[in-house]
């Protein structure tokens, strides 16, 4: 018996627990990192993967997308989600987290059908609707917000709950039927009851519930996500940082870039970027309307920052360990000795490519991040070079017998 199961070989490895790129073996024994170091001995593994010239990463975290799917659409403007195991994978992504798409009447069926079939894995941020966001008018009902339930649902599911988000409540005016902090006030609650943060997609429509309340309203470590939209007053009429944006900071609040197919644009997050404002984590909003452009997916999202002039390292932090660390997961975001090996094989591409922002507008910068292979558990889950398998004449018995006893790609394995 081999003392690995696989290793990576002659790759750089990304340690964002240390802050440190270098030239680095990784193994890997039962879906776990087994151990670390220069020159490993090939002969110490069943499989041998050369990863010469790419960079080695824990596997990516997408710490805002949607991923749970339902179909027939309950209604035209219903969220279309996606499958995770379709989009994640190719991205160097293994874990995603839901933002909100169930609520505290759905989240069984989410859990169930969705986190516990999918080898990604899948995290979520639980709606403050009783509904979530697959059913809009769920999100507007004050009678739909009830934080006790919400929590006990956190609690119950405390593995995979990690937040409580609050969105898409639109409240115009204050009234008895429509309070115009329900839906925020209501996700505070239940997380402080629950031990979550909380995740805040939130539109100022109203004098009463400026942005800067909103801000104001969260706690250190809560999360406002989609920073970036054109809605947000960020900078002022000179394009200086707002003060406020400064001091929330300062204060603890986390800025997520959620980009979604209305919520990332150049002029904003540019501005910001050249100010020293960066996002402290990065993220998609992934869904059915933006896997085409223009979020497809979180590594098209991360180049545009790598465009933007942000050192590579900093955008790989983004995506791995300050997720992990923002939703309370540090067992995650580390490919340290005895940590699950999920890991993404990643090519940073020189020469300049241009991207979109969701205002229909072009920035063209240095550099572009390709996955070449992911590991969820140890299991090479994707792999489209073929750079865990050997080359076809040299395949082991099993891929020279009869057809229909060899049915899957990774079988002979």
């Amino acid at each position: 018996m081999s003392a690995y199961d696989l290793i990576l070989q002659g790759g750089t490895l990304y340690d964002p627990c240390a802050g440190t790129m270098e030239l680095c073996d990784l193994a890997i024994k039962n879906g776990k990192i087994a151990a670390r170091g220069k020159n490993l001995n090939a002969a110490d593994a069943e499989t041998v993967m050369d990863v010469t010239g790419l960079i080695v990463s824990p596997g990516l975290i997408d710490m805002h997308c949607h991923v749970y799917p339902v179909f027939p659409y309950q209604m035209p403007d219903s969220l279309r989600t996606i499958n995770a195991e379709e989009y994640m994978f190719r991205a160097g992504v293994t874990t995603a987290v839901d933002a909100g798409t169930t609520g505290w009447r759905n989240f069984g069926d989410f859990k169930e059908n969705v986190i516990d079939a999918t080898k990604v894995r899948v995290l979520a941020f639980i709606d403050m609707a009783a509904k979530g966001m697959h059913y809009p008018p769920s999100e507007q009902a004050v009678a739909d917000i009830n934080p006790e339930i919400t929590a006990a649902v956190a609690n119950t599911w405390s593995d995979v709950i990690v937040g409580v988000k609050s969105a898409h409540y639109w409240a115009k005016h204050e009234d008895a039927d429509h309070p115009i902090w329900a839906s925020i006030d209501g996700a505070i609650k239940a997380a402080s009851m629950s031990g979550k943060i909380v995740m805040v997609d939130s539109i100022p429509i109203v004098p009463e519930r400026s942005y800067p309340d909103i801000l104001a309203r969260l706690r250190p470590g809560d999360v406002h996500t989609h920073v970036f939209a054109q809605q947000f007053p960020l900078m002022d009429e000179n394009g200086r940082m707002q003060p406020y944006m400064l001091a929330e900071r300062e204060r603890g609040v986390h800025f997520d870039v959620g980009h979604g197919s209305g919520s990332f644009w150049f002029r904003q997050a540019v501005g910001c970027f050249n100010q020293g404002f960066w996002p402290d984590t990065i993220s998609t909003d992934l869904h059915h309307q933006n896997v085409t452009g223009p979020a497809i997916d979180l590594l098209y999202v991360a180049s545009k920052f790598l465009a933007m002039g942000m050192p590579l390292q900093d955008v790989l932090y983004r995506v791995t360990r300050a997720p992990a660390l923002s939703i309370h997961r540090p067992e995650l975001g580390t490919l340290d000795v005895g940590a699950c090996a999920d890991i993404a094989v990643l090519r940073n591409r020189e020469g300049k490519f241009g991207y979109m922002d969701c205002g229909g507008a072009r920035l063209t910068g240095e550099g572009k991040l390709e996955c070449v292979a992911t590991l969820r558990e140890g299991e090479v889950v994707f792999d489209p070079e073929a750079r865990s398998m050997p080359d076809w004449q040299n395949a082991p018995a099993p891929y020279w017998t009869a057809p229909g006893t060899t049915r899957s790609w990774t079988l002979w394995k």
